[in-house]
């Protein structure tokens, strides 16, 4: 009986993990005959588990959606990812998320055997993450953007942009990416004939969805990278050019962010374009890199007296 027990497991664990298994298939892979598993399907079905099957050459067993989720054989490695998953998921900008976290990791526990149950609660006892206390989303809004993309509906939204100010969207949902514990989404904006990213958090969808739209490729590979370069720069009040006496890859090595632009100007000279929110804040940058650097007053007299000023601040402060 231990053996037709360890059996079923196994045989629903291998139902979970595929779409539709052949009957030859599953017999290799339990090492028992066809009959025994034609046999076992029955018993699981006793036990009230949907498993359709499907006659002929093209035909086999699929586990209906929708079945209670069965005892299934987590490795070390397995265990080891989901604590650390349920554990940090605080840090996920989810609003209430917490909670469910917390009800998964008792139900998983329960189908544990004792060796990785006692793991699993070791790793959970000793991980701590810091909670995204930074506008955190609903799961009903996030739910919505992301069906909206997997079914490529146009999304309509009220947007509340960073001074406050409201608009009304009509874009092509591209992607979801989470930057700095918020939730940007990446899409095609229709009236603006442009890509954008929008925080999820100032996200109002209107409904119904708009209609069906052919997905278009994103003019880049890292979607991550172009996200943060959008939102810094809409932060910069303030930009300059600056000639920097080094080569551009030391340039690459010194500043302090890889949204600044360096270009090569020679073997030993390079340009830096770069921004922050003041020229104070921008002069403190510069002066930091540790290399010479020439500017011209007449194109950036407010970056020329911020660093007159530093200057003279740093020279008195060794007097």
């Amino acid at each position: 009986m231990a053996d037709t027990a360890t059996r079923l497991l196994r045989l629903l664990a291998l139902l979970s993990t595929r779409p539709q298994w052949t009957g030859a298939a599953l017999s290799e892979a339990l090492g028992v005959s066809p009959r025994t598993v034609r046999a076992d399907v029955e018993r699981l079905r006793s036990l009230e588990y949907r498993i359709d099957a499907t006659p002929g050459a093209g035909g086999g067993y699929r586990l209906r959606a929708g079945t209670s989720l069965p005892p299934l054989p987590f490795d070390g490695t397995e265990a080891v990812a989901i604590a650390v998953a349920l554990q940090t998921v605080s840090s996920a900008g989810v609003a209430g998320i917490d909670e469910d976290a917390h009800r998964a990791a008792v139900k998983l526990e329960q189908l544990l055997p004792a060796r990785l149950r006692h793991r699993l609660a070791t790793l959970t006892a000793a991980l701590d993450s810091v909670p995204a206390s930074r506008d955190p989303i609903s799961p009903d809004l996030l739910a919505t953007v992301a069906e909206a993309i997997d079914r490529c509906d146009l999304l309509r939204f009220d947007y509340l942009d960073r001074h406050r100010g409201e608009s009304q969207r009509q874009v092509e949902p591209h992607r979801l990416l989470q930057v700095g514990g918020r939730w940007y989404l990446v899409a095609f904006d229709l009236d603006r004939d442009d890509w954008r990213s929008y925080r999820l958090d100032r996200i109002t969808p209107r409904t119904p969805p708009g209609p069906r739209f052919t997905p278009r490729e994103f003019p880049g590979p890292d979607l991550a990278t172009w996200v943060v370069r959008g939102r810094m720069a809409a932060l910069w009040s303030y930009r300059a050019s600056i000639v920097v006496d080094a080569p551009a890859e030391t340039v690459l090595r010194r500043i302090p962010t890889s949204i600044w632009a360096v270009e090569a100007l020679g073997a030993d000279t390079s340009a830096l374009h770069a921004g922050a929110q003041t020229p104070e804040l921008l002069a403190s940058y510069l002066a930091a890199l540790d290399l010479d650097f020439h500017i011209d007053p007449d194109a950036a007299p407010d970056l020329a007296a911020a660093l007159q000023t530093l200057a003279v601040r740093c020279v008195g402060a060794v007097r």
